[in-house]
């Protein structure tokens, strides 16, 4: 049975790396500066959500490879998992919803 159960955890955490990437990849379709990027304050509006602390974005608003949008990313999937819900296939639905985990 371990063996059983360490293949289920692998493909549940390629089919979550694969989920992160399509959100990436569909996100460049829309913003060229991260949508949880303030340009006026250069704060990262996603820090408080992730790391429980206010901060400025050292990353200049840039996304791609950003930890902080992939931890988002990760709680946001195992929010939908867990609650046993379709995964958004856009990242346009990510940012159009009303909740910020």
């Amino acid at each position: 049975m371990r063996g059983g159960e360490t293949l289920a955890k692998a493909t549940e955490e390629d089919a979550e790396k694969r989920w992160i990437a399509l959100m990436m990849k569909t996100a460049k379709k829309y913003h060229k500066l991260c949508p949880y990027f303030d340009k006026k304050t250069t704060q990262c509006l996603l820090m408080a959500t992730v790391e429980g602390r206010v901060g400025k974005c050292d990353r200049d608003g840039k996304y791609d490879g950003c930890p902080i949008l992939v931890k988002f990313l990760e709680k946001l999937y195992k929010y939908y998992t867990e609650r046993k819900k379709v995964l958004p296939r856009d990242f346009q639905d990510v940012v159009n919803q009303a909740f910020i985990m």
